[in-house]
């Protein structure tokens, strides 16, 4: 729960994002920016008799470098080759070779991905047609450099338009009631950060500030950026935008990623930008879909050069080319754009219209113009028609980004698309440059917030402590601003496993609320998911699943239905329904929870991360591993482009992965993810914390898994020791852990140590659990094979038809855990002697498993060794060899070389043989 500050308007002197050597503001809980290269293209320049000092060649170097500032020149191929193929793959790469070069380098780099482009700059133009023929990357030979330079200036300028972040909707989607005039979320966030851009205030600190930035990272040459700092002014944005440097670029780069740290840095020139287009507009005035464009339009009057990019895009492999013909009414005031052909860098040689951000348009007519389907024309009307679902939900995040300064707010806007290291460097430098008991509490608030993200919960305590103590000066102790402060206090305290703790502090939340707030307030529906939430991770469902509805309700009343809040509320309801083993309600909440996140947020904001975890893990236990797998992926992959590789949210996702992997049989692949995981626990948590618990626990289970006992009882206790330390004695990871332990010693052959941890779970899950959840049914299981193991068979059969009835109530009929019960129930029967009933079971097992698992799995060996064992008291000694056989191949791919159960199989296959051979 953020906070917002009050309505006064400030600025700041600077920047607070850049290190300004003559004013560095630093804290230890500063981040430092990273360094980039903003411009995603470079030029390379081969030639091997390159004179440096002849005056041509520096006449000529320098129409090049008008062009782009990233200009890399070789003498040797090799050398250029090998810059190519380590380049970055995001990084498009134009090449110029000077005529004797062009021969001996084109076979050599007509397939690396990273080269867009190859001129060709010869004094005989015929000699390299043939050329161009065998490379389809070479766009042009030129005998003078300024036609060199307007080629390379073309191709360039159209790697930018065909990088414009761009959100379409298509007809069929049209159709659709839900997918009415629905747009991109980032159409939103780009444009509340434009709002809150152009109501601050900036000055010339703003300038200095982001040539600094721009000399720290690299972002255009020192050329280019001195004569930005010496020539200009607010007038002339127009002309610096379409100046072929580093201001294009780098704006609509950011803008197309969300980059904070360009989007911020830049704000005084999008003001700028988008005034003087604003100024002039003002001047200037006196089929079914919807497209937007959310940077900054260049459209051209001139058809013929805007056809001429089009073709040029319809000469690339892989992409086709757009000639967009916009009609405009002149009554309609959606977005500003204006004729620059006095202000562009170009004056009237491309006739340029240029818009201001966030322009949308009525998609029409599209016709195609070749006959290669390579190139089409697309009629757009300008409107000022949008996404009504969107501009509500963007009206409510306005409203909750609060209101305060500009920076403030931006703050808030860094909190909700997740970019938490950018949020934090703000609140720190605000903190210190401000005097005002208010403020500063807001600081220490989101400060809390940023640090509970990060995975710093106490921390985050410290900040909200900080922040409650600096409110009480100023307020009375029962202000609702001291409510959101108990509220988080208790979620971080959640986070660390403090469970009674966090209970309290909600529960003081909930009676400020109920004292100030009307009973349908927001605040109330943040209170009710807290306290769900403490619940939840007690075990307590039915309590969890009670205040999540009573959330939910109140969201549902007060929230926009495409709401962050809303997808949060569906998703804890369906964590509940999955802790409860009810898993086709857990996924269908699951999926209505993503079908919001993904309308609404980035796509790479943690809560979608999180989301895909939980509907893995779900799969996996209706046991549909390659799904689960797919969904678990997807959560690291946001995470791995979002997060560092120590934040603690990494060690869930290799720790869900491995789990799959574990259940799959591939234990090697599982104890890679394992071990990632633990690592990463014990560099960001403390050492009692259930994560690490968790993380033990996991390691443990593979180590059972491979026959390593020793190892995996180690890797459990330490689990079970931390779990004793924080959780209530009923918790269910507790009985959990009693569980497994009671299955190492199982496997042990320790039946007594094993009975007595298999019954401390037991009598956990009995009273926590309701009859028929499916982790009772596990441990039946497991306590009728520990009677099978002891030879009281009565006992094991009655446990594993306990097992079974519960299967069949609660998942579907082909579930791996089926095979699991018919085997154990079939193993009983052939020790009992009634193989007939035996082998039924066992063949109901194997048909299970050849439905869901992969065929190399170890279970598949359980069924063919089992199956073996009957024929072998039945004395059909081939069909067990032949079983035993199929059984001893998938357990040497599966399993160890050193596992006991391989040994005792090759050693019952060896005395089959005997008796074969001697029958």
């Amino acid at each position: 729960m953020s906070e917002s500050g009050s309505n006064q308007e400030a600025s700041l002197p600077s920047n607070p994002f850049i290190n300004n050597n003559s004013a560095i503001i630093t804290s230890p809980d500063v981040i430092p920016p990273r360094r980039r290269m903003i411009q995603n293209y470079s030029i390379l320049w081969l030639e091997e008799c390159i004179d440096q000092t002849n005056k041509d060649y520096g006449n000529s170097l320098i129409q090049i470098q008008i062009i782009t500032d990233n200009v890399n020149i070789f003498k040797q191929r090799d050398e250029c080759i090998d810059f190519l193929t380590d380049g970055q793959e995001d990084i498009k790469f134009y090449l110029v070779v000077e005529n004797s070069m062009a021969q001996q380098i084109i076979p050599l780099i007509n397939d690396i991905p990273q080269l867009d482009n190859v001129y060709v700059f010869s004094n005989i133009k015929s000699l390299h047609e043939e050329l161009i023929k065998k490379c389809h990357k070479i766009k042009s030979v030129h005998t003078n450099i300024d036609d060199l330079c307007q080629e390379l200036q073309l191709g360039i300028k159209q790697y930018h338009q065909d990088s414009i972040a761009i959100s379409l909707i298509t007809a069929t989607e049209m159709a659709l009631t839900d997918n009415l005039n629905r747009l991109d979320p980032t159409f939103m966030y780009t444009q509340l950060f434009k709002e809150i851009l152009l109501k601050m205030k900036h000055n010339s600190q703003n300038i200095k500030d982001f040539i600094t930035y721009c000399r720290q990272n690299n972002s255009g040459s020192p050329k280019n950026i001195d004569k930005f700092e010496k020539e200009y002014q607010a007038q002339s944005a127009i002309w610096w935008y379409t100046h072929p440097s580093f201001i294009y670029s780098m704006l609509n780069d950011g803008l197309r990623t969300l980059d904070a740290d360009i989007i911020i840095t830049m704000g005084f020139f999008l003001r700028d930008a988008h005034e003087q287009i604003q100024q002039l507009y003002e001047h200037q005035k006196t089929q079914s879909g919807l497209i937007s464009f959310n940077n900054f339009l260049s459209t051209s009057k001139d058809k013929e050069v805007s056809i001429g990019y089009a073709v040029i895009a319809s000469t690339v492999p892989d992409k086709v080319g757009i000639l967009f013909i916009i009609s405009i009414d002149p009554c309609i005031k959606s977005t500003p754009f204006a004729s620059i052909e006095k202000e562009s860098y170009f004056k009237k040689e491309e006739e340029e219209i240029l818009f201001s951000m966030h322009t949308v348009f009525r998609v029409g007519t599209i016709k195609q113009m070749d006959n290669n389907n390579q190139l089409y024309q697309v009629e757009l009307q300008l409107t000022s028609e949008d996404d009504q679902q969107l501009r509500l939900l963007t009206d409510r995040i306005r409203e909750e980004a609060g209101g305060g300064s500009g920076w403030h707010r931006l703050g808030n806007l860094l909190l909700k698309i997740g970019q938490c290291n950018k949020a934090e460097e703000l609140y720190n430098v605000l903190l210190v440059q401000t005097s005002d008991e208010d403020e500063k509490a807001l600081c220490y608030h989101q400060l809390g917030c940023v640090k509970d993200e990060q995975g710093d919960h106490e921390k985050a305590i410290w900040y909200y402590k900080k922040s409650l103590e600096t409110k009480q000066k100023t307020l009375p102790s029962n202000h609702r601003l001291s409510a959101s402060s108990y509220g988080n206090i208790g979620t971080a305290y959640t986070n660390m496993g403090q469970y009674l703790k966090a209970l309290s502090s909600h529960e003081k939340a909930l009676e400020i609320e109920q004292k100030t707030l009307p009973s349908n307030h927001p605040d109330f529906a943040t209170s009710y998911n807290n306290i769900g939430g403490v619940y939840k991770m007690m075990g307590e469902y039915p309590k969890a699943l009670s205040f999540y509805k009573k959330s939910l309700e109140i969201i549902q009343k007060t929230l926009p239905s495409n709401h962050p809040s809303l997808a949060a509320s569906y998703g804890n309801i369906g964590q509940v329904y999955d802790m409860m083993g009810e898993y086709s309600k857990a996924l269908s909440f699951y999926e209505k929870s993503l079908e919001i996140c993904q309308k609404t947020l980035p796509s790479n904001h943690p809560s979608l991360a999180t989301l895909y975890d939980d509907i893995g893990s779900v799969y996996d236990m209706m046991g549909e591993y390659s799904k689960a797998l797919s969904s678990l992926e997807k959560a690291l992959e946001i995470r791995q482009k979002s997060l560092s590789t120590n934040y603690p949210s990494m060690a869930t996702s290799y720790g869900n992965i491995g789990s799959v992997y574990n259940k799959m049989g591939e234990y090697s692949k599982a104890l890679s993810f394992y071990e990632k995981s633990l690592e990463i626990c014990q560099k960001t948590r403390p050492s009692n914390h259930p994560d690490l618990a968790t993380a033990y626990s996991n390691n443990g289970s593979v180590y059972d898994m491979m026959g390593e006992y020793s190892k995996a009882l180690s890797f459990y206790e330490k689990s079970l020791e931390i779990c004793q330390k924080t959780r209530p004695s009923n918790h269910p990871d507790l009985a959990t852990l009693y569980n497994n332990i009671g299955l190492v010693y199982t496997n042990m052959g320790n039946y007594p140590k094993a009975l007595s941890s298999l019954e401390k779970a037991l009598e956990i899950r009995q009273k926590t659990l309701p009859s028929n959840h499916p982790s009772l049914a596990t441990l039946y299981d497991d306590i009728g094979s520990v009677y099978d193991m002891m030879g009281e068979y009565s006992k094991a059969l009655s446990f594993y038809e306990k097992s079974l009835e519960i299967h069949q109530k609660t998942l579907p009929s082909d579930h791996p855990y089926f095979a699991t019960s018919y085997n154990n129930i079939g193993s009983v029967y052939d020790k009992m002697e009634e193989y007939s009933k035996a082998l039924s079971f066992h063949d109901k097992s194997l048909e299970i498993c050849q439905k869901t698992l992969p065929s190399n799995h170890p279970d598949f060996a359980t069924s063919y060794n089992n199956i073996g064992l009957v024929y072998i008291k039945m004395r059909e000694n081939s069909k067990a060899l032949s079983y035993f056989e199929r059984a001893l191949d998938i357990k040497q791919r599966a399993l160890p070389s050193t596992h006991p159960s391989i040994k005792n199989l090759k050693e019952s296959i060896k005395i089959i043989k005997e008796v074969i051979m001697n029958s």
